[in-house]
């Protein structure tokens, strides 16, 4: 049998530099406040790309310029509950009532909603359940005690319907451990990575070295710079955690099994199994022509684009937008970091992986051919 091995120049083709050239030309058109990029690629120097500044009077964009990830977070609560399963503090076979006895969420007959359920974006309940009581900045247990009476749309584990509030449960579990969801996935995951500015909550995000100011819409292709709410961070397995390209480059890695001894390749694994149809990210506007299917895992979202998984996750809340990426086959991870909410993020992302599989394709069949040619 025949086996190829492929390695990939990715940064060293001309079409990542054209990617560049468009992501700031888009910036520029768009007026965009500032953004980073970040590119890890198979046996290539990580390639970072940066725009603009931390607001109209503030500091330029770099590697360590801490942004909000906003809903990205959610990879890495993700993560940090598979490492607590690994190191048997937790299962996610564990009931919302197990976590929380004082509350009643399994309201569906005789169905338990699971942990797996809850990471994994099938609770059953109507999606973005209360998310205006977050907006409206109630406090966690009013909102939890909402949640008890909803009713399902479908049984746990059968349907996707994507949450912000039910993670208001890990903050709240947390707490009632004497500690808080922070400082835990602080000292197992951000610490152990040596992640040099990541931090979760508002507090944190104001107390970074430079970090990027939020940026609303006031018009078209017109910012202004917004203060920090703190709604969401109140829910911070939702979207607490804050990060600057340099963490991003190892949170890459990391998913790219770079750091074993802290997050194994059976964690990703299970993490990225496809769990729940989505079948309206088929017709999401930039990626209906690539995706074949879409599916939720447990804190990722698995597209399948020309039979190859893009493992994908976006943010957004009020001044912020976020997009992480990466192909386990490929071995590529992409991440992009906006303050201001545009939409552009939505193109760029969707082209950057268009680009990526064509520039695939091509070495994969040019390697093909000269493995052919050496057999004459």
């Amino acid at each position: 049998m025949l086996v190829l091995s492929l390695s990939f120049p990715v940064c060293a083709n001309t079409w990542v530099d054209d990617f560049a050239h468009e992501l700031k030309a888009t910036a520029k058109k768009k007026k965009l406040p500032g953004l980073a990029f970040v590119l890890v690629a198979p046996n290539q120097p990580t390639r970072f790309e940066f725009y603009g500044r931390t607001e109209k009077s503030g500091t330029s964009i770099d590697k360590e310029t801490v942004f909000r990830l906003a809903s990205v977070s959610k990879t890495f609560t993700a993560v940090f509950i598979a490492q607590q399963v690994k190191e048997k503090k937790l299962t996610w076979k564990n009931s919302l009532q197990e976590l929380l006895p004082d509350y009643k969420f399994d309201n569906y007959i005789n169905t338990p909603i699971l942990l797996q359920h809850l990471i994994g974006q099938s609770t059953g309940f109507i999606p973005n359940a209360y998310d205006n009581l977050i907006e409206a900045n109630y406090k966690l247990p009013r909102v939890l005690e909402h949640l008890e009476n909803l009713d399902s749309l479908c049984r746990p584990g059968i349907c996707y319907t994507y949450q912000n509030t039910f993670f208001g449960v890990l903050e709240e579990y947390y707490r009632q451990q004497k500690t808080t969801f922070a400082d835990e996935i602080t000292k197992s995951i951000i610490v152990p990575l040596k992640m040099p500015t990541a931090s979760v909550g508002r507090n944190a995000l104001m107390a970074s070295k430079k970090w990027a100011k939020p940026h609303a819409a006031i018009d078209k292709n017109e910012w202004v710079s917004v203060r920090v709410k703190d709604n969401y961070y109140k829910y911070s397995p939702a979207a607490g955690v804050n990060a600057s390209a340099a963490d991003m480059e190892i949170w890459l890695k990391a998913m790219l099994l770079e750091y074993p001894d802290i997050i194994d390749k059976n964690m990703i694994e299970t993490l990225t199994k496809p769990r729940v149809k989505t079948k309206r990210e088929l017709y999401r506007s930039e990626w209906r022509k690539q995706l074949t299917d879409a599916h939720y895992g447990l804190g990722w979202r698995i597209y399948n684009v020309d039979d190859i998984e893009i493992i994908y996750h976006g943010g957004w809340v009020q001044g912020y937008r976020a997009d992480i990426a990466f192909s386990p086959q490929l071995g590529v991870g992409y991440a992009l970091l906006m303050n201001a909410e545009s939409n552009s993020i939505n193109k760029l992302t969707a082209t950057f992986w268009k680009d990526q599989i064509e520039a695939h394709k091509i070495v994969t069949l040019a390697d093909i051919k000269k493995v052919n040619t050496s057999h004459y």
